[in-house]
């Protein structure tokens, strides 16, 4: 082979940049997913957390059991528990902190986001804007 060198280096692949964590839960959230899957029907894998249109803000969060890991998922493990965020959130959830909160009226899921423009005044619904990345 003429024009090569023998000891030449191989050509080196650019360094893979660790993707940011989507999301992240208080214990609260992590001790609520552990209930939700011991009393779910069947065998879950976590929760799927997504955003969906409607709403007098424009949007909503949806969450929901998840039976299998979907190859678009963005898989979040967080405190001993799993949360598969949609592929169309991922740009709405970025840095968002999943609590739980329960008192005499009501208990739910709160989604602290540093996305989120404003919300309606019942708080069912809220108005995001995708993160800046880069």
């Amino acid at each position: 082979m003429t024009g090569m060198m023998p000891n030449a280096p191989a050509p080196s692949k650019p360094a893979v940049r660790p993707r940011p964590q989507v999301m992240r839960l208080t214990e609260a959230a992590a001790s609520r997913v552990k209930e939700l899957a011991a009393r779910a029907d069947s065998e879950i894998v976590g929760l799927r957390v997504g955003i969906k249109n409607g709403g007098c803000a424009g949007q909503s969060y949806t969450v929901e059991y998840a039976h299998e890991v979907r190859p678009t998922d963005e898989v979040v493990e967080d405190k001993g528990v799993k949360v598969l965020v949609d592929p169309k959130a991922v740009l709405f959830l970025l840095g968002t902190e999943m609590d739980y909160k329960a008192d005499k009226m009501q208990a739910q899921f709160i989604f602290n986001n540093p996305n989120q423009v404003s919300a309606c005044g019942c708080g069912e619904s809220v108005q995001l804007t995708p993160a800046k990345v880069g």
